[in-house]
């Protein structure tokens, strides 16, 4: 016989509610991203790239000319060396000061400086016009250039016009390249380290600051609310306000922490010193020729020593380059007179 089972009772659970889920931790920040001042991209290259009709350089030209003013010293250093080696030169009716200047910044700044050669309809020499070296491309066919200011835009020099003056490369021979492509780290961190410096006193200390809420809210919607209303509070500059909803706290649940307090400490002095020496050192110009201020007791050292050693190292080798467009026209339009220091003569 089956025994059947007695139906148990009924019975009534109290009025309850399930466990509510803890509350998730809330962070977020907004305003816009400030970009990174990072073009180590210009330096990712393996060869010179072959359209049919000329080489594209090996490194982005416009990178290294938007990079030209990155740095005070950077380009304070090549001007500096473009003026004293302008200033040595000996006018010639085939070759002015003034394109000698400009070939100068161009072969300092790119590694390569172009002068076109200008005939009469007798073929006798005229004089010379410089060429923007980073618009200039050298052309597949032995002695051709081309000059491309812009896309679409394009003019060929007659063959067997233009000069190439060219820094050497160990990677390939088509283009030269500047001697201070290892020192662009520390020229684009100065810059960042300026540029952050500036945001930082436009935005001000006090415009700054991190709310942080540990307490829970009796109501959700109060955090939408201050969520809102500090989204529309937002200022500009590198720091923005940042919103952190933490229930569950105790003792100290809201907390306003400035910027100021939090002490971003992005070791300004020493990122600028150091970046500095890096690129005054790739350039190898002396520092007190650059009128920088000594921070030591010591100082530099004499300014007519220091242009002794960069009139011997820096500048003659410099000079003996340019001469090399002798050797192009097959007579000697360029010729340099030595460097005269003040007190010293010509020694």
């Amino acid at each position: 016989m089956t025994r059947k089972r007695k139906p148990r009772d009924s019975f009534t659970a109290p009025d309850t509610q399930p466990a509510a889920a803890p509350a998730q931790v809330e962070a977020f920040s907004f305003g816009d991203p400030v970009p990174v001042l990072d073009r180590r991209e210009i330096l990712d290259y393996l060869e010179c790239w072959r359209n049919g009709r000329w080489y594209e350089p090996p490194v982005h030209f416009g990178g290294l000319s938007k990079t030209f003013r990155a740095s005070p010293h950077h380009s304070s250093a090549i001007y500096f060396k473009a003026n004293i080696l302008a200033s040595t030169l000996e006018p010639h009716s085939a070759f002015r000061r003034e394109t000698c200047l400009k070939m100068a910044v161009d072969f300092l700044t790119f590694g390569n400086a172009y002068a076109e050669r200008l005939d009469s309809v007798t073929g006798k020499l005229l004089g010379t016009r410089h060429a923007l070296a980073k618009y200039t491309r050298r052309g597949v066919e032995p002695g051709r250039y081309y000059f491309i200011p812009s896309a679409g835009q394009e003019h060929q020099f007659q063959d067997g016009t233009v000069c190439h003056l060219m820094q050497p490369d160990i990677n390939q021979e088509i283009y030269g390249l500047p001697e201070y492509l290892a020192a662009l780290n520390s020229a684009w961190l100065n810059e960042s380290a300026t540029l952050f410096r500036r945001k930082y006193y436009l935005n001000g200390s006090h415009a700054g600051f991190v709310m942080y809420v540990t307490d829970p809210l009796q109501d959700e919607t109060y955090v939408t609310d201050i969520r809102k209303a500090m989204k529309e509070a937002k200022g500009p500059g590198n720091f923005r306000n940042l919103f952190v909803y933490a229930p569950g706290g105790k003792k100290d649940g809201l907390q306003i922490i400035p910027v100021s307090e939090v002490a971003a400490r992005d070791d300004f002095f020493n990122i600028k010193n150091v970046s500095r020496d890096d690129v005054l050192a790739a350039h190898r110009v002396p520092p007190q020729l650059m009128g920088l201020v000594p921070s030591n007791s010591g100082g530099f050292g004499t300014p007519i020593s220091a242009a002794k050693v960069f009139a011997r190292n820096e500048l003659e080798p410099l000079q003996a380059k340019f001469m090399e467009i002798n050797e192009w026209f097959a007579q000697e339009v360029v010729r340099f007179k030595p460097y005269t220091i003040p007190g010293e003569g010509n020694e």
